[in-house]
């Protein structure tokens, strides 16, 4: 597999939402401010002029289809194989399109360096060269604070939440499982220019740096982990649920300092078709109502945990 983007990346968390994500305890508590409050246009990150892109909710239904954008060579969330999508957000992405009486076409897209140029490339511009927005984007992390800055994005559907945990050899750590401190000691795995790498290197100022071992993926890491590189492996949970083997278990310790160690995804699309936004709002809703939503995690083996909506 590919390497992922870069640190501002925590596959699609980004930019000033990675920032809120590490920002330490010792960091006083932020003011109570209204949604937005406190973010004028001129400080937003467009300054382009609006276009008219994307397919509208009619035009849509009309055609009979909607492409949907999610990340490439991502277990458990999407990947292809023999030719086929497969995910978790492959599975929603046709949950979706269900509700809304059409066809899901997947278009698997490469993650930038930031979420900021993902929603760029694949949301409401297209990229420079020979790019194109999609209908919807899948798997895109929602921070209220982070969506305020964008007047050309619609942030809906939340599905999910993700959450750091750690992987490890049941017989290294018999117990109970290890914590970070731990790392200062033993070899641990993480995705390279991940939240974990960023994480784990700072904790204990810098102490448990030479244990780090860095991966392209955590898939990677994981696959390390059963083959004995390391005695453990931090991520998000559902990717290391993917990799695990026999012998090997997950746990979320506290990650002191660090602020939130969970987040919720949800899917995104261009501010100028807000009745699409609305239709896969409700899909959403339905789905977890139902129970469907959690009937797709749990066919991955992967344990769901509902969004804050």
């Amino acid at each position: 597999m590919r390497a992922r983007g870069g640190l501002a990346r925590f596959r699609g968390l980004a930019g000033a939402l990675v920032l809120s994500l590490c920002g330490v305890a010792v960091m006083g508590p932020r003011p109570a401010l209204a949604a937005c409050e406190g973010v004028p246009p001129e400080q937003r990150l467009q300054n382009t002029a609006p276009q008219d892109i994307g397919r509208s909710y009619d035009q849509i239904v009309e055609d009979g289809w909607i492409e949907v954008a999610v990340y490439e060579n991502f277990a458990p969330w999407s990947w292809e194989e023999a030719g086929q999508p497969r995910g978790i957000d492959v599975e929603i992405a046709d949950l979706i399109a269900q509700e809304l009486g059409v066809e899901a076409r997947i278009r698997f897209v490469q993650p930038g360096e930031t979420l900021d140029q993902d929603l760029l490339n694949y949301v409401y511009r297209g990229a420079t060269v020979g790019g194109r927005v999609s209908n919807l984007m899948l798997h895109v992390p929602y921070d209220v604070d982070y969506a305020c800055r964008f007047d050309q994005v619609t942030f809906t559907g939340q599905y999910a939440q993700e959450r750091l945990a750690i992987a490890y050899r049941a017989a290294d750590y018999p117990e109970k499982g290890p914590v970070p401190a731990v790392f200062r000691y033993d070899p641990v795995g993480v995705e390279n220019d991940s939240i974990s790498d960023f994480y784990l290197t700072s904790v204990a100022h810098g102490a448990t740096a030479d244990k780090v071992h860095r991966y392209p993926t955590t898939l990677d890491a994981m696959a390390g982990l059963a083959g004995g590189e390391v005695m453990a492996v931090m991520g998000p949970r559902a990717e290391l649920e993917a990799g695990l083997a026999e012998g090997l278990l997950v746990h979320e310790p506290p990650l002191l300092g660090l602020a939130r160690s969970k987040w919720t995804v949800g899917a995104a699309l261009s501010f100028q078709h807000r009745p699409l936004g609305y239709a896969v709002d409700d899909a959403i809703a339905a789905g977890l109502a139902d129970g469907r939503i959690a009937g797709i995690f749990a066919r991955y083996g992967v344990d769901f945990m509902p969004p804050e909506r």
